[in-house]
């Protein structure tokens, strides 16, 4: 009875700290899905993340990537072996209402990570599984070969490796140590499976979780508005020792989490209309990047008007790799042979960062010379940088059967005509990465070739290998195995969109994974750069710096790079109304 009483005071409590006058406006690219295990793309993981929770989350406020309890109870217990962890949830914590709880309060429960951490494995789900995780988890590669025998994965199958205790506690024993994909898959998002199963499986437009909010309306391709979870329980703003977000932490005092009420993304791809619709005050938070982020800056700062309405900037690395992507099945640019591995090498030696990023990223970028972006586990500080080269990459096709014809354009060694097309996402940005490569190709005898299409559509062609070669970026986990899994020959399409398959690769990934410390990582990822580097499946572009601007009346905002921010925020409606006049 006193544990009742206290979960209906912290449900009620959190009710009124919510305050649904106070409405976050944000814009993003589309979104794909709401369901937490088939998402394949940023956009849709934010708003995922605000929906559903994991047993943990990166520390909002932690410099380094430190894991913090959402619905557990505290740290996992780790075996002295490293191979048995064992995670405590927390009692009382609630999904949001149903038809398929049949009118019954639902408990989050051990069971349902068990659940959730085998769906996301699941090989015949849009993601293709996780391989790696798969193999980590005793037990569970036998269930998943089985499912990709049968087309079906059997959910009541007992899994060694993957157990409840109890209500709530979960066992998770690993057949290796491997301390990065543990984290990553104590961080899987958590459902419950009678929701799933009630939809047979399709569950994108119909998110049911334990989080701070839930789904009001998704017009796709307009907007998504989530209101506040009125059975979520309340929360305290995190805590710091860094002395720097000592004023952060003193606007957030005593307040309980959520405060926002409402939550309005607005769906715009390009940047431009994000920046209108902010100095017109429409948007809280606009996230920009190369030339419309230097819009709002003067020698790599605010300008004075912005700086004096109280506007913030934040910048930083974002942790993602920006490539360009060959597909390794194509018939003119893939393949392994010494012709198709010249061919893409001199692409590389033709391509100008330096004008992609003064130009296009009006310096709002560094340059990529490896596969793991700064600030993410892994990157190399002293890895030198990518040679820019023309001549020798002309050199390069001339000795490897690359004839000009009489326009100046090369066939390929056969004889054959010779295009490159390449693929990119609607946007401003993209046109003017598309004049440069056009520009450098040209200098190369190369015919060219650019597809433009929108986010979603862009991504479902590169699963399906529907593209020759693409520009966009990968990441978005603080270790490097994220951009090192893209060239992973035993990763499935959905991430390996690449198709390239090297065993000396995939070796060097295995000891990244099983390093110990940043030291053997590094070493790891240096050696898969170099890998890359002589067969040429992936060309390291940049590393983009994200512009975050913020208006005044928006408190609580760090950025951190793996944790959405959108629960920890607060709106100064008075700040607001007086900025509105």
């Amino acid at each position: 009875m006193r544990l009742l009483a206290l979960v209906a005071f912290a449900s009620c409590f959190s009710a009124q700290a919510a305050d649904p006058n106070k409405v976050l406006r944000i814009a993003s690219p589309d979104i794909e899905t709401l369901d937490p295990q088939q998402f394949n793309d940023s956009p849709s993981f934010d708003v995922i993340a605000a929906i559903f929770e994991s047993l943990y989350e990166w520390d909002y406020l932690a410099a380094a990537p430190t894991l913090a309890p959402v619905v557990a109870a505290g740290p996992p217990q780790i075996s002295a072996d490293g191979l048995t962890w064992t995670v405590r949830l927390k009692p009382g914590i609630y999904f949001t209402d149903d038809p398929a709880f049949r009118g019954k309060p639902r408990e989050l429960v051990a069971q349902d990570a068990v659940y959730s951490i085998t769906r996301f494995l699941d090989p015949n789900l849009r993601r293709g599984g996780a391989p790696v995780s798969a193999d980590l988890i005793v037990g569970m590669r036998a269930v998943v070969d089985a499912a990709q025998k049968s087309g079906k994965l059997d959910y009541d199958r007992p899994i060694e490796g993957l157990r409840a205790l109890d209500h709530y506690t979960l066992q998770m024993k690993l057949t290796e140590v491997n301390y990065p994909i543990a984290q990553a898959i104590l961080n899987y998002f958590l459902c419950a499976r009678e929701v799933v199963e009630a939809a047979n499986g399709d569950i994108r437009a119909h998110p049911v979780g334990t989080g701070p909010y839930r789904l009001r309306e998704w017009q796709r391709g307009t907007k998504v508005v989530l209101e506040a979870n009125p059975k979520y329980r309340t929360l305290r703003f995190p805590t710091s020792n860094d002395p720097t977000l000592a004023a952060l932490e003193k606007s957030m005092q005593g307040k309980t989490l959520p405060q926002v009420g409402v939550i309005e993304i607005a769906i715009i791809e390009e940047d431009l209309p994000r920046l209108l619709e902010f100095e017109r005050g429409t948007l809280d938070i606009a996230v920009l990047r190369s030339d419309i982020a230097g819009r709002l800056l003067s020698d790599d700062k605010l300008k004075p008007e912005y700086a004096a309405r109280g506007i913030a900037r934040h910048v930083y690395p974002e942790p993602y790799s920006f490539s360009v992507v060959f597909n390794m099945d194509d018939s003119v640019s893939g393949g392994m042979s010494k012709e198709r591995v010249a061919l893409r090498r001199a692409i590389a030696l033709g391509f100008d960062r330096k004008t992609l990023i003064e130009v296009v990223y009006n310096g709002q970028a560094l340059p990529a010379n490896q596969l793991v972006p700064p600030g993410v586990a892994g990157f190399d500080p002293s890895m030198p940088p990518s040679p820019y080269n023309p001549a020798e990459a002309n050199a390069l096709l001339d000795r490897f059967g690359y004839k000009r014809g009489a326009d100046g354009f090369r066939a390929a060694p056969d004889g054959k005509p010779l295009t490159i097309t390449m693929s990119l996402r609607t946007a401003a940005v993209s046109r003017e990465t598309a004049t440069l490569w056009k520009k450098n190709l040209d200098a190369l005898g190369l015919r060219s070739d650019y597809r433009m299409t929108p986010f979603q559509d862009f991504i479902k062609d590169l699963e399906a290998g529907k593209y020759q070669m693409y520009s966009a970026g990968y990441g978005g986990v603080p270790f490097g195995y994220a951009e090192l899994w893209q060239l992973d020959g035993r990763q499935p399409t959905a991430v390996n969109a690449s198709r390239f398959h090297f065993g000396e690769f995939d070796r060097a990934v295995d000891r990244f994974m099983s390093s110990p410390n940043e030291a053997g990582r590094i070493a790891a990822s240096r050696a898969a750069s170099e890998i890359t580097a002589t067969y040429g499946p992936l060309i390291p572009t940049i590393f983009r710096l994200e512009n975050d601007f913020v208006q005044p009346w928006v408190l609580g905002y760090y950025k951190h790079p793996y944790t959405t921010y959108w629960k920890y925020i607060d709106i100064d409606l008075a700040r607001q109304k007086r900025a509105s006049h």
